[in-house]
């Protein structure tokens, strides 16, 4: 049996090599930031147009997808559209025009091959919002008429923020909103457009204000429920229809697995279908009163042909003003669920999106889009799916969904006329609910962080029962000032060691054991004498088989073990690795039973839980000296009584202690303090000033000089802090003879001329043996420096 490397290399090394570790200037940070600047121009512009990366590799495979996957979403991309402008209360023509704008510039910028681009609905609510705050701002400068020109002129402010924001590589910032904030946003946001199309969909939505708060528009619903006319029929069954067809197909797809993909089109084409048979059926009921312009149920009515109002578009200084105030959450709300649907679908399907280049995707598609009369438009999570089901290749696909809807704007605009806005109030319905937050998630969502479950919940109902930016503003505040609060007010912990022997192949056991008997009625002690004699037989030393072995004393065995299966007979596995780990002493996350060693007397080892910084350095350190204070005693001799006038004013007590000559404490002096710095990978100027303080504040109560030691420290600038504060190699003072060292190999003459990652094999070690007058090993941190270390010392 060969011998491991640690085996190899059981007595400790007598001679080291000086290692003096630099410390990290501004001139250096300063020069690996400007590094090769020009490579690093190129680079950022070729960023600009993933296009290229690609592009001179497209191929017939790729177009067959592209074109499958674009012509199937240019037939649901339709009428959607149509169904989100009348969201923003704008013809529906303007949902045409952004779809078509954003499909065909987004394959240019894109890094997301999945990822469909138009309107969305809580997009398009909050252009809803926003063209109405602008109008009543306006003192009757503007109307209703003018909606498309200040939603066109939102969709310029907002993507010229947006590319702008990603070519300044500011993307990090949308990381600040956390994942329950996004999703209580989305999930309110949709709550809030269904109940907003329930009244279109049953030909009531004229008799009350349907875009008022939620909970208003649901108790008006059902005041008014029975005025429901004509445009119930079409609404109700439309629904059905939609629904009907989505779980039939499903049905059908895993009855018959081999025409899954057939059925999956099918499905995928009901929308366009009922829209198709529904507005048949509306020409019938309505082309009779054609002349005389009340139809029996409400209608799109006229759509102009082609691309209406194509150029530039006058944004007076005064629509910009009135619009500066929404355009913080209109901005939010277009980034964030674009950059969620890219990420998601990116980790689906193997590849890897850049959040920036996506921003300046989206400002640039929005900026263009201006000049096409589009309003906001962003990634659509629905047609992103259907998208991403139909095997799309490249992000070429969106030209071919491009032209569809092209085909429709120029083509199908007379078949438009008599569209039943019933209908697409259930199109809407249909797609919009499943981005409501299903109880399961939700459930999932306290089960993971209570806390910020309830930041999804107050996020839904503030959009439930107050408006859609009252639930967006709380759930960007809430998740802000859990992430202070958690960064203000860590704990620290206090460590201890823990032994620890890794065992392979263990068998599992109940940790009952009843009367010394095993389950089949043995003794222990006899299947422990049967364990040491069947490994001694086998060749295993002492070592590898006392832990196994013993362990028979406090387990009792059974067959039922979840660890491999083992031949009848078979020895347990032997110890591989004897090892030590730093645990916090009071047991959590680990198992409560076992040992856990604390530091020698007077040494506390406190390991900082987020990075010391200045909102929450105070309150760790404070932990520290109060910790410290009560475990350990003062350096002074405590034979005397001290007199009243001796005693400091926050010396708490009775004013005549009773002075006991016999009175020993037994606590230790304090010695040294260890700080575990391996999770604080920041320490700022306010840090290092309070562990100096600290330090001093200590050295007074202990009325002797004591030790401050530094391990795992991460960050160079965190080791430059401490060194220019006079951490690490303290003057006048003799610095702890204890350093960790590591085999180095290519070893020269006196010195070490090549060091490499790689564990030396037997023949370096034989090469080795026996020259201890030339070093063997590196140390890991500067000789020069004492008080830092590698990992946690031993100052037994």
């Amino acid at each position: 049996m060969r011998a491991t490397y640690e085996e190899e290399f059981e007595e400790p090394p007598r001679v080291i090599d000086e290692y003096t570790e630099e410390t990290v200037t501004v001139v250096d940070a300063a020069r690996d930031a400007f590094k090769d600047p020009w490579i690093k121009v190129k680079e950022y512009v070729l960023s600009l147009f993933p296009i290229v990366q690609w592009i001179y590799r497209y191929n017939y495979t790729w177009l067959v997808a592209d074109l499958t996957a674009g012509l199937t979403v240019g037939v649901v991309v339709v009428p959607q559209s149509m169904s989100y402008a009348q969201i923003a209360g704008l013809p529906v023509q303007y949902g045409l025009y952004s779809s078509f704008v954003g499909v065909i510039l987004y394959c240019i910028f894109a890094t997301s091959k999945d990822v469909t681009i138009g309107p969305v609905a809580v997009m398009s609510a909050e252009v809803y919002r926003v063209v109405h705050r602008v109008i009543e701002k306006s003192n009757g400068k503007y109307t209703t008429d003018d909606a498309p020109l200040i939603a066109t002129g939102l969709a310029l402010l907002c993507g010229g923020i947006t590319a702008g924001i990603g070519l300044l590589r500011l993307g990090f910032l949308l990381d600040y909103l956390s994942m329950p904030a996004i999703l209580g946003f989305i999930s309110g946001s949709a709550f809030t457009i269904v109940v907003g199309q329930v009244p279109n969909l049953m030909g009531i939505n004229k008799l009350f204000n349907t875009r008022a708060a939620s909970y208003e528009v649901v108790i008006n619903s059902f005041k008014h429920l029975g005025s429901s006319n004509l445009n119930c029929a079409f609404g109700l069954v439309c629904l059905f229809l939609l629904y009907f067809f989505k779980y039939l197909f499903e049905f059908l797809a895993k009855r018959d697995p081999r025409r899954k993909k057939v059925y999956f089109y099918l499905s995928t084409l009901r929308t366009a279908t009922i829209i198709i048979f529904s507005t048949v059926i509306s020409w019938a009921v309505c082309h009779p009163h054609k002349k005389s312009g009340k139809f029996p149920i409400s209608i799109v009515k006229d759509v102009p042909r082609g691309l209406q109002d194509v150029g530039i578009h006058s944004l007076s200084a005064d629509m910009a003003s009135d619009m500066a105030s929404e355009l913080p959450i209109a901005t939010v709300i277009l980034l964030l669920e674009h950059i969620s649907i890219a990420k998601s679908f990116g980790r689906i399907n193997d590849y890897r999106i850049n959040p920036n280049q996506e921003l300046i995707a989206i400002g640039v598609t929005n900026l263009v889009g201006h000049f096409f009369s589009a309003y906001p438009a962003t990634g659509s999570f629905s047609r992103t799916a259907l998208k991403s089901k139909c095997g799309v290749r490249t992000p070429l696909a969106g030209i071919f969904t491009g032209i569809v809807v092209l085909i429709a704007i120029y083509a199908l605009t007379e078949a438009f006329f008599y569209i039943s806005n019933a209908a697409l109030a259930a199109v809407i319905i249909h797609a919009v609910i499943d981005l409501i937050s299903s109880w399961r998630n939700t459930w999932k969502i306290w089960l993971i962080s209570p806390i910020e479950c309830v930041i999804f919940l107050g996020d839904i109902l503030l959009c439930v029962f107050v408006s859609i930016e009252a639930g967006v503003y709380f759930a960007a505040a809430a998740s802000l000032v859990w992430l202070l609060l958690r960064v203000s007010f860590p704990s620290g912990q206090f460590l201890g060691r823990v032994q620890y022997i890794r065992v392979n192949n263990p068998t599992i056991a109940n940790t009952e054991v009843l009367d010394g008997k095993s389950e089949d009625g043995d003794s222990v002690d006899k299947k422990v004498a049967e364990c040491r004699q069947n490994s001694v037989e086998s060749g295993f030393s002492d070592s590898d088989i006392e832990p196994v072995c013993s362990s028979l004393q406090i387990a009792e065995l059974h067959t039922n073990y979840n660890g491999p299966q083992k031949a009848a007979g078979e020895v347990p596995q032997p110890v591989h690795q004897f090892g030590s780990k730093w645990v916090p002493l009071n047991r959590k996350a680990i198992n409560k039973d076992i040992i856990v060693i604390p530091p020698p007397p007077g040494v506390f080892v406190f390991r900082p839980t987020e990075s010391l910084t200045y909102p929450n350095a105070s309150r760790q350190m404070d932990t520290l000296t109060e910790y410290i204070r009560k475990q350990t005693r003062r350096d002074i001799d405590l034979s005397k009584p001290v007199k009243l006038g001796d005693r400091p004013w926050n010396d708490h007590g009775p004013r005549h202690r009773k002075f006991d000559p016999n009175f020993v404490d037994t606590r230790p002096i304090l010695r040294a303090v260890v700080f575990d710095l391996s999770a604080t990978p920041h320490i700022d100027l306010t840090a290092v000033n309070i562990i100096l303080d600290v330090y001093n504040e200590l050295t007074k109560y202990a009325n002797r000089d004591i030790e401050f030691h530094f391990a795992g420290i991460l960050s160079p600038w965190a080791r430059r802090a401490l060194v220019n504060c006079g951490f690490g190699g303290i003057k006048g003072r003799q610095a702890p003879a204890v350093h960790q060292v590591a085999l180095a190999r290519g070893i020269r003459g006196s010195g070490l001329s090549e060091v490499t990652s790689e564990a030396p094999d037997s023949s370096d070690i034989e090469a080795q043996k026996g020259t201890i007058n030339e070093p063997e090993y590196l140390p890991l941190t500067a000789t020069n420096a004492g008080f830092f270390h590698f990992d946690i010392p031993d100052l037994s």
